[in-house]
């Protein structure tokens, strides 16, 4: 069993990390005295758990995430000097791209980020990279697509109100397919990794084999909710059009594009197996976000 440093703690899957671990210390890398409190922290035969980030949105740019490489590269090499086991940094599927076409996305791939925060994640990654070789520390990254689970923020949380409301949605025709990870099952990644006896760095990609497609999951959540499905057809390049004059592509990009993964390396390597299906985390936020005061 390890013993976990965790950053970001306090963030969405932070909280499911130490819920699972309660033991585990939480190290701050908010406000400007990070550094002092990164050399204060007491690695020994910790595995660190690197969650800490900026939350993201469409209008932010590249300076609002320039610090992330410079964290990471410290902590990196604290940890190693502290004498941490390993370093496991939660980046994102956003570092190979927005969408994918004929062909899912692989860790093989050439990164292709194409907003701030991917390319903020991407430099975190290199940042590590340099530091775990240079220090003979093991470094997982695992890149993660859109996490559900309770208490789901951003794009989840907005696509929960819209299927909480009695109005008919025009989605009957979008047929893409996007890629998931439960956040149960990617806290037992992130565990996996740490346990884990590789010692080179490690490229994951986390995903649940099964994509859905944008009616599919508002199907599941009105139903969750006692809700009618009550979608209607639009074809989809109609649904694309009105979201660029309503300059709203990021939210069509998400609500029409498919992104799928492979993360059949990750299973066979790591011996991890998603568990919690897209129907159980759809009814699992559902009704959370009904039992929760607003």
């Amino acid at each position: 069993m390890s013993r976990y440093v965790v950053t970001g703690a306090h963030g969405f899957v932070g909280r499911a990390f130490t819920a699972r671990f309660p033991a585990a210390t939480s190290l701050s890398l908010a406000g400007t005295d990070w550094p002092n409190r990164i050399a204060a922290c007491d690695f020994r035969d910790a595995s660190v758990i690197h969650l800490g980030a900026r939350a993201h949105g469409p209008e932010q740019d590249d300076a609002a995430f320039a610090d992330a490489p410079e964290k990471a590269r410290v902590l990196a090499n604290a940890a190693a000097r502290g004498g941490a086991r390993v370093l496991v940094f939660t980046s994102s599927i956003k570092v190979n791209g927005e969408e994918t076409g004929d062909r899912p996305f692989s860790a093989a791939d050439t990164p292709h980020p194409r907003d701030a925060y991917g390319r903020s994640k991407l430099a975190a990654e290199n940042a590590l990279r340099v530091a775990a070789e240079a220090n003979g520390l093991p470094l997982h990254i695992v890149r993660p697509p859109l996490v559900y689970g309770r208490d789901a923020r951003g794009n989840l949380r907005r696509l929960l109100r819209l299927c909480d409301s009695p109005l008919p949605l025009p989605f009957a025709s979008v047929h893409n397919r996007r890629s998931f990870v439960a956040l149960e099952d990617l806290v037992d990644l992130l565990a996996r990794c740490a346990d884990s006896n590789l010692r080179e760095t490690s490229l994951w990609l986390a995903a649940h084999p099964e994509p859905v497609s944008t009616a599919e999951l508002v199907m599941l959540l009105r139903e969750a909710m006692g809700r009618p499905r009550r979608l209607f057809p639009v074809p989809a390049r109609l649904l694309a059009a009105a979201a660029r004059v309503a300059r709203r592509r990021d939210i069509a990009r998400r609500l029409l594009d498919s992104l799928v993964i492979d993360a059949r390396p990750t299973y066979g390597a790591l011996g991890w197996q998603p568990r919690v299906a897209i129907a159980g985390a759809a009814r699992d936020m559902a009704l959370h976000w009904r039992e929760t005061p607003r």
